[in-house]
């Protein structure tokens, strides 16, 4: 174990203007020095600078595109450990305000659904035998009984098609940090986040990792998950 990698890691989170930039890069999406830069409340020639040290750990990834230069998150592990560092800062478990109201609905946790919904998506698909979570609660795998699972979501897509590359697991559980309870995370759970959303019935707010449920969405997800299970998505 690398100890001096890890403090030099955590030393790099842990500055409040890297902090909120990597935040800001919890959706899944790439987004200039600018951007970021106006999402930490600093100055341009600020930011490149926290960018780079951040793209040289391996934290960031950067691609050029035209004059622009934009930056994500370099892989799902690094949005796994900022997910982890934010479920300790809100120990003991947070009163949410209504100003959260929406965060706590449904958002997005790097590419696939959290909050209230994502909770309610992986109890569905828990009951349905479609996914099973080993006993640790760290692992999980996707069944046989998956594609049945997911036809009342027009979803028939394979989760091995759903991300060919790299070792993303087919699915994982990854405990939301609001509700204490396993949302579902790997190619699964990317793989219904973009479908809803490619479908409108999710839709993405602006500077916010919170998420619309469109009227149609709410038709075709209660009408997928049961109508009791949506009630625990709609009624805090």
């Amino acid at each position: 174990m690398n100890t001096n990698r890890i403090a030099h890691v955590a030393a790099l989170v842990g500055e409040p203007a890297r902090t909120a930039m990597l935040m800001a890069l919890m959706d899944g999406r790439a987004l200039t020095a600018r951007e970021l830069a106006d999402a930490a409340r600093i100055t341009p020639a600020t930011a490149s600078r926290h960018l780079a040290l951040l793209v040289e750990a391996s934290l960031l990834s950067v691609a050029r595109q035209g004059r622009h230069r934009y930056h994500r998150l370099a892989s799902p592990e690094v949005a796994r450990v900022l997910e982890g560092l934010m479920q300790l800062s809100t120990l003991p478990p947070p009163v949410v305000g209504p100003r959260n109201a929406s965060l706590r609905t449904a958002r997005t946790c790097y590419d696939h659904l959290a909050g209230r919904l994502g909770v309610a998506v992986a109890g569905h698909l828990l009951e349905a035998g479609a996914v099973v979570f080993d006993d640790d609660a760290v692992t999980a795998h996707v069944t046989d009984r998956a594609p049945a699972a997911l036809r009342g979501l027009a979803l028939q897509t394979s989760v091995a098609q759903a991300d060919s590359q790299g070792n993303r697991p087919p699915c994982r559980p990854c405990l939301d940090w609001s509700e204490r309870r396993m949302h579902l995370a790997g190619r699964l759970g990317a793989l219904i986040c973009h479908h809803c959303l490619e479908r409108g019935w999710l839709q993405r707010g602006q500077g916010t990792r919170a998420l619309t449920i469109t009227p149609p969405g709410a038709r075709v997800l209660r009408d997928w998950m049961g109508t009791a299970r949506w009630r625990s998505v709609v009624e805090d």
